[in-house]
């Protein structure tokens, strides 16, 4: 079962509070989601909920209590998460990735949640030359100075673009002449026998329940790693680690 961090934010994580939320959203800032009291009514409640939806930002509504564990302080019904980092879009990153020459390698992590695991997987993608990491908005792993520091600073090398939609994203990705191929446990292809040198999106899944139906559908191969010992299965990390630099190994 994947480890959950419980502490997944700092103060400098967390904006709460209507003028201050809404004064954070003029500025551009990212945010990674925001959490709403169910309920909540009122003229300033209409404005920022016009701005949230224009933006396409992750909304929640939950109960008071909820809000409360996250925030001692006065939130007035309303906390966001700041995400350190500007994201890019894909559509802008893959044009970007061809014209310098480069053969792309992109990384999904779909379902993934793990701040810590999410870390280590983006320190090593940067290791291993991965142009891009790609995160559904809803669902995935945000993005909060814990990441940051167990990345050591990788995600501010890296670019990373959030999806509203997995299925279509993976659809442009092959469109764009971009091979998929999905790590999991229900296939008989070792990893290593696939060409990883042409242009690649490799994904990877969440420990506890895999990729996606829509993930797996979409996959052009399904590779796994051979295991020897008596455990089923490697620390998502980890995996990700040796099919990375497989592909390290292939491209010279």
């Amino acid at each position: 079962m994947e480890y959950t961090n419980k502490k997944e934010k700092t103060d400098n994580d967390l904006i709460y509070g209507f003028h201050p939320l809404l004064e954070a959203i003029n500025q551009g800032k990212e945010i990674n989601k925001i959490m709403i009291q169910k309920g909540l009514r009122g003229p300033l409640f209409s404005e920022l909920n016009k701005k949230i939806k224009l933006l396409d930002i992750q909304l929640q509504h939950v109960p008071i209590e909820k809000l409360n564990r996250v925030c001692k302080k006065n939130h007035q019904g309303i906390i966001a998460y700041l995400s350190p980092i500007a994201y890019t879009s894909l559509d802008m990153l893959l044009p970007t990735i061809y014209e310098k020459g480069e053969t792309p390698l992109l990384l999904i992590l779909d379902q993934i949640t793990d701040v810590r695991n999410f870390g280590a997987i983006s320190r090593t993608a940067e290791c291993a030359g991965v142009h891009g990491i790609i995160l559904p908005a809803k669902g995935g792993v945000l993005i909060t100075s814990d990441a940051i520091k167990v990345s050591s600073g990788a995600l501010h090398k890296i670019p990373v673009c959030k999806t509203n939609s997995i299925s279509e994203t993976l659809q442009y990705i092959k469109d764009s002449g971009i091979q998929i191929v999905a790590c999991t446990e229900h296939t008989e292809e070792a990893y290593h026998k696939v060409d990883f040198t042409v242009p690649t999106a490799i994904i990877m899944g969440s420990e506890e329940s895999g990729i996606s139906q829509e993930a797996f559908r979409l996959s052009d191969k399904k590779v796994k790693i051979p295991m020897v010992g008596e455990i089923e299965s490697l620390n998502v990390s980890v995996a990700a680690g040796v099919i990375l630099f497989e592909t390290v190994k292939q491209r010279g």
